[in-house]
Protein backbone atom coordinates (compact mmCIF):
# COMPACT_ATOMS: atom_id res chain seq x y z
CA UNK A 1 0.00 0.00 0.00
CA UNK A 2 1.30 3.13 -0.82
CA UNK A 3 2.60 5.67 1.88
CA UNK A 4 -0.44 8.46 2.78
CA UNK A 5 1.15 10.58 5.40
CA UNK A 6 3.68 12.08 2.49
CA UNK A 7 2.80 10.69 -0.52
CA UNK A 8 5.91 9.78 -3.15
CA UNK A 9 4.73 12.61 -5.22
CA UNK A 10 4.94 15.33 -2.56
CA UNK A 11 8.45 13.98 -1.60
CA UNK A 12 9.48 14.48 -5.30
CA UNK A 13 8.31 18.01 -4.54
CA UNK A 14 9.70 18.48 -1.58
CA UNK A 15 12.87 17.26 -2.86
CA UNK A 16 12.84 18.92 -6.14
CA UNK A 17 14.55 15.42 -7.90
CA UNK A 18 12.05 15.54 -10.24
CA UNK A 19 11.50 11.93 -12.55
CA UNK A 20 15.78 11.34 -11.62
CA UNK A 21 14.81 8.59 -9.39
CA UNK A 22 12.77 5.31 -9.80
CA UNK A 23 9.13 5.47 -8.15
CA UNK A 24 9.57 2.62 -5.95
CA UNK A 25 13.38 4.51 -4.60
CA UNK A 26 10.76 7.65 -3.52
CA UNK A 27 8.25 5.18 -2.05
CA UNK A 28 10.57 3.35 0.14
CA UNK A 29 11.55 6.59 1.59
CA UNK A 30 7.88 7.56 2.39
CA UNK A 31 6.71 4.27 3.42
CA UNK A 32 9.73 3.64 5.90
CA UNK A 33 8.88 7.30 7.54
CA UNK A 34 5.23 6.19 7.53
CA UNK A 35 6.26 2.75 9.36
CA UNK A 36 8.19 4.66 11.86
CA UNK A 37 5.93 7.41 12.71
CA UNK A 38 3.00 4.34 12.76
CA UNK A 39 4.70 2.67 15.74
CA UNK A 40 4.76 5.73 17.88
CA UNK A 41 0.84 6.84 17.37
CA UNK A 42 -1.96 5.62 19.13
CA UNK A 43 -4.66 3.22 17.37
CA UNK A 44 -7.03 0.95 18.30
CA UNK A 45 -5.08 -2.24 18.24
CA UNK A 46 -3.62 -4.86 20.54
CA UNK A 47 0.07 -7.21 20.29
CA UNK A 48 -1.52 -11.21 19.61
CA UNK A 49 0.81 -13.06 21.67
CA UNK A 50 -0.80 -16.35 20.33
CA UNK A 51 -2.91 -18.25 17.88
CA UNK A 52 -4.08 -21.57 17.54
CA UNK A 53 -7.46 -23.42 15.94
CA UNK A 54 -9.59 -26.46 16.81
CA UNK A 55 -12.79 -27.63 15.02
CA UNK A 56 -12.69 -24.93 12.73
CA UNK A 57 -12.64 -21.90 15.70
CA UNK A 58 -9.32 -20.11 15.83
CA UNK A 59 -8.18 -18.51 19.24
CA UNK A 60 -6.19 -15.96 19.19
CA UNK A 61 -4.68 -14.24 22.57
CA UNK A 62 -4.13 -10.22 22.85
CA UNK A 63 -1.94 -8.59 25.20
CA UNK A 64 -4.96 -6.10 26.11
CA UNK A 65 -7.53 -7.36 28.80
CA UNK A 66 -11.32 -6.46 27.23
CA UNK A 67 -10.42 -4.51 24.16
CA UNK A 68 -12.63 -6.20 22.23
CA UNK A 69 -16.44 -7.19 21.92
CA UNK A 70 -18.52 -10.20 20.33
CA UNK A 71 -19.33 -9.19 16.75
CA UNK A 72 -16.45 -6.47 15.98
CA UNK A 73 -14.49 -6.65 12.66
CA UNK A 74 -11.07 -6.59 13.79
CA UNK A 75 -8.10 -7.09 11.29
CA UNK A 76 -4.97 -9.17 12.12
CA UNK A 77 -2.07 -8.71 11.14
CA UNK A 78 1.91 -10.36 11.37
CA UNK A 79 0.02 -13.61 13.17
CA UNK A 80 0.60 -16.44 10.00
CA UNK A 81 -1.53 -16.77 7.83
CA UNK A 82 -4.35 -18.64 8.71
CA UNK A 83 -4.72 -16.22 11.28
CA UNK A 84 -4.45 -13.01 9.32
CA UNK A 85 -7.25 -10.96 7.36
CA UNK A 86 -10.58 -8.98 8.14
CA UNK A 87 -12.73 -11.22 11.65
CA UNK A 88 -15.80 -10.75 13.08
CA UNK A 89 -15.32 -12.23 16.82
CA UNK A 90 -18.21 -14.51 17.90
CA UNK A 91 -16.74 -15.17 21.72
CA UNK A 92 -14.40 -13.43 23.93
CA UNK A 93 -13.17 -14.43 27.54
CA UNK A 94 -10.31 -13.47 30.12
CA UNK A 95 -9.63 -17.22 30.48
CA UNK A 96 -11.88 -20.06 28.69
CA UNK A 97 -12.00 -23.25 30.29
CA UNK A 98 -12.09 -24.94 26.54
CA UNK A 99 -8.92 -23.60 25.33
CA UNK A 100 -5.65 -25.23 26.80
CA UNK A 101 -2.69 -22.81 26.34
CA UNK A 102 1.16 -22.95 26.91
CA UNK A 103 1.33 -20.99 30.07
CA UNK A 104 0.55 -20.52 33.68
CA UNK A 105 -3.10 -19.99 34.37
CA UNK A 106 -2.33 -17.49 36.52
CA UNK A 107 -0.42 -15.53 34.45
CA UNK A 108 -3.84 -15.39 32.09
CA UNK A 109 -6.45 -14.45 34.60
CA UNK A 110 -7.96 -10.90 34.17
CA UNK A 111 -7.43 -8.12 34.78
CA UNK A 112 -3.87 -9.00 34.75
CA UNK A 113 -3.55 -7.90 30.73
CA UNK A 114 -4.67 -10.66 28.31
CA UNK A 115 -7.53 -11.52 26.48
CA UNK A 116 -8.97 -14.60 24.41
CA UNK A 117 -10.57 -13.48 20.91
CA UNK A 118 -12.14 -16.43 18.98
CA UNK A 119 -13.88 -16.57 15.34
CA UNK A 120 -14.86 -18.69 12.40
CA UNK A 121 -12.00 -20.31 11.09
CA UNK A 122 -11.96 -23.38 8.58
CA UNK A 123 -8.53 -24.91 8.36
CA UNK A 124 -7.22 -27.95 9.93
CA UNK A 125 -6.36 -27.75 13.98
CA UNK A 126 -3.33 -26.04 15.31
CA UNK A 127 -2.13 -26.16 18.77
CA UNK A 128 -1.85 -22.86 20.05
CA UNK A 129 1.23 -20.91 20.18
CA UNK A 130 3.76 -18.06 20.80
CA UNK A 131 3.25 -15.75 17.64
CA UNK A 132 7.20 -14.25 18.25
CA UNK A 133 7.77 -10.87 17.35
CA UNK A 134 4.21 -10.25 18.35
CA UNK A 135 1.13 -10.21 15.66
CA UNK A 136 -1.67 -6.76 15.47
CA UNK A 137 -4.92 -6.93 16.18
CA UNK A 138 -6.63 -3.83 14.71
CA UNK A 139 -10.15 -2.77 15.98
CA UNK A 140 -12.60 0.06 14.49
CA UNK A 141 -11.31 3.79 13.79
CA UNK A 142 -12.85 5.86 15.93
CA UNK A 143 -10.62 8.98 15.12
CA UNK A 144 -12.27 12.15 13.62
CA UNK A 145 -10.03 12.38 10.98
CA UNK A 146 -8.00 9.51 9.59
CA UNK A 147 -3.81 10.45 11.04
CA UNK A 148 -3.22 10.88 6.44
CA UNK A 149 -5.03 14.15 7.42
CA UNK A 150 -3.71 15.74 10.22
CA UNK A 151 -1.48 18.48 9.33
CA UNK A 152 1.04 18.03 12.32
CA UNK A 153 1.61 13.96 11.46
CA UNK A 154 1.94 15.05 7.72
CA UNK A 155 4.52 17.60 8.63
CA UNK A 156 6.13 15.08 10.69
CA UNK A 157 6.16 12.30 7.77
CA UNK A 158 8.27 15.32 5.40
CA UNK A 159 10.64 15.98 7.86
CA UNK A 160 11.73 11.97 8.23
CA UNK A 161 11.37 11.19 4.81
CA UNK A 162 13.63 14.05 3.32
CA UNK A 163 16.11 13.08 6.41
CA UNK A 164 15.77 9.49 5.10
CA UNK A 165 16.46 10.55 1.93
CA UNK A 166 19.32 12.49 2.24
CA UNK A 167 21.06 9.82 4.47
CA UNK A 168 20.95 7.36 1.63
CA UNK A 169 22.09 10.19 -0.89
CA UNK A 170 25.14 11.09 1.45
CA UNK A 171 25.62 8.27 4.20
CA UNK A 172 28.51 10.43 6.28
CA UNK A 173 26.26 13.57 6.49
CA UNK A 174 28.80 15.74 7.24
CA UNK A 175 29.24 19.65 5.88
CA UNK A 176 32.55 21.04 4.12
CA UNK A 177 33.55 24.25 5.42
CA UNK A 178 36.76 26.93 4.53
CA UNK A 179 38.89 24.58 6.60
CA UNK A 180 38.16 21.28 5.05
CA UNK A 181 35.60 18.60 6.23
CA UNK A 182 33.85 19.30 8.89
CA UNK A 183 31.56 16.29 10.60
CA UNK A 184 28.10 16.70 11.85
CA UNK A 185 25.74 14.85 13.55
CA UNK A 186 24.24 11.14 11.75
CA UNK A 187 21.08 11.97 10.59
CA UNK A 188 19.96 8.38 11.49
CA UNK A 189 21.43 8.26 15.00
CA UNK A 190 18.85 7.65 18.09
CA UNK A 191 17.71 11.70 17.95
CA UNK A 192 15.92 11.01 14.29
CA UNK A 193 12.51 10.40 16.27
CA UNK A 194 13.04 12.84 18.93
CA UNK A 195 13.60 15.48 16.18
CA UNK A 196 9.79 14.73 15.26
CA UNK A 197 8.28 14.05 18.56
CA UNK A 198 6.63 17.35 19.35
CA UNK A 199 4.81 17.70 16.34
CA UNK A 200 3.81 13.69 17.72
CA UNK A 201 2.80 14.49 21.11
CA UNK A 202 -0.99 14.90 20.87
CA UNK A 203 -1.23 12.00 19.01
CA UNK A 204 1.58 9.45 20.76
CA UNK A 205 0.37 6.02 22.18
CA UNK A 206 0.48 5.26 26.06
CA UNK A 207 2.69 3.01 25.60
CA UNK A 208 5.24 5.09 23.50
CA UNK A 209 5.29 7.36 26.34
CA UNK A 210 6.51 4.69 29.03
CA UNK A 211 10.44 5.86 29.88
Amino acid sequence: MAATYVTMQELRDSLGIGTLYSDATVEECAQTAQDLINAFLWFNTAPVVATGRSNNVATVIIANPAQFVVGQLITITGSGSGYNGVKTITSTSPYPSSVSAPYLPSRWVYPLGYQYIQFANVAADDPIHLVQPYGLMAGPDDKTATYAQTPAIRSAAMILATNIWQSRQATQNGGMGVDGYAPSPFRMSNTLMASIRGLLAPYLSPGAMVG
